[in-house]
């Protein structure tokens, strides 16, 4: 009975975000930083482990540590079937920077992720509200 509810659980977590998944996946190349046009392959990807990372962190309001981050997105794409490269984590890190808001602040920041300043140590977290317009634009661009 445990196991079913910790698929149900599963399960509910992974359509609550399908609709994040389909916006960023479907994100128009011209969105990509300039640094994917290396390898045709790497936007793409970068989508895939995008969508993980803001699943993986909105699952977690508080936000978490950077391990912490890094064993949810590793047990996450081993699930899902997906290749653990040797640079699997510094593509995870160079993607939450990118998308991680500058210290201060913006005026009209879009970018969904940021780190607690009342939490001691790499902690990660995502914005509700950030993230909500951040996939708007990019599902409008696509």
């Amino acid at each position: 009975m445990a196991e079913f509810r910790l698929f149900r659980a599963h399960l509910n977590r992974a359509f609550a975000h399908l609709r994040a998944y389909r916006m960023i996946m479907t994100a128009a190349n011209e969105d990509a930083p300039p640094r994917t046009a290396r390898n045709a392959m790497r936007p793409r990807r970068d989508r895939t482990l995008l969508a993980d990372l803001i699943a993986v962190l909105e699952a977690n309001p508080a936000g978490l540590r950077r391990w912490s981050v890094m064993r949810a997105m590793r047990t996450r794409r081993e699930r899902a079937g997906h290749e653990i490269t040797l640079k699997f984590e510094d593509e995870i890190e160079r993607l939450f920077r990118e998308y991680c808001e500058s210290d201060p602040p913006r005026e009209n920041e879009t970018r969904p992720f940021f780190k607690p300043k009342e939490k001691a140590g790499e902690v990660w977290a995502v914005d509700p509200m950030r993230l909500t317009s951040f996939l708007e634009r990019l599902h409008e661009a696509a």
